[in-house]
């Protein structure tokens, strides 16, 4: 297989949302190194204006998108999802069907602080398919925004995904997340959870499943 590219070029719509990711970046930093309130109340008309630039695109209210953007606090910096992908002996995938939308995905979500990148994958993977494992090797680290996943989202976000090894199931998995556990071939994948995994990602996995030595991917 091929590298992976990016699919397409850039459109208008994906550069102001990246404009506005950034407006509220700057905007945060402002607010957490502001020394006096006429810098803060600057700060925070900056980041009603990424709000504003935000919900013209997405169509979400823009004051539920402030609302959102000043939930963090601190230096701004992206967010690290992690994704688990184990192949069995037949080449198929162990996917999770997601309770939030009914459609499958890799296991992985939100890095926790505290937890190295490893850890928080093969928890990940143990709370949302009852499967212990063992990391092989990082597959790639992705900008999601590259990576076109649907919905956008106010945040900057990294994608690390794992090749894993897969141990035996010790518990059921986390009734809070998942509705169901499988393992599928590429060319009988159910309907995915796009925003969370996508094909191209699987068969780049898959890749790397084959030929361990292959590079970590960035993009």
């Amino acid at each position: 297989m091929e590298p992976f590219a990016s699919a397409r070029e850039p459109e208008p719509a994906d550069v102001i949302r990246r404009v506005g990711i950034k407006l509220a970046a700057l905007a945060q930093d402002g607010l957490t190194f502001a020394t006096n309130e006429y810098d803060e109340d600057r700060y925070r008309q900056v980041r009603g204006l990424a709000a504003e630039l935000m919900s013209a695109l997405s169509g979400r209210p823009a004051d539920e998108l402030t609302i959102e953007l000043g939930r963090d606090s601190g230096y701004a910096t992206p967010k690290i999802d992690v994704r688990g992908v184990m192949f069995d002996e037949q080449e198929r995938v162990l996917l999770m069907c997601e309770k939030a939308d009914g459609r499958w995905s890799l296991p992985g979500g939100w890095a926790d602080p505290g937890d190295s990148p490893s850890a928080a994958v093969t928890r990940e993977i143990l709370e949302e398919t009852g499967y212990r494992s063992s990391p092989v090797k990082l597959i790639s680290c992705w900008d999601r925004e590259l990576q076109h996943h649907p919905p956008p989202l106010p945040v900057h976000v990294y994608k690390l995904f794992f090749l894993c090894r897969a141990h035996e199931a010790v518990q059921p998995p986390a009734a809070l997340e998942t509705l169901a556990v499988g393992w599928f071939g590429l060319d009988e994948l159910p309907p995915l959870s796009v925003g969370r995994v996508n094909r191209r990602q699987l068969e780049r996995a898959l890749a790397h499943h084959r030929d361990p030595t292959l590079p970590t991917e960035f993009d």
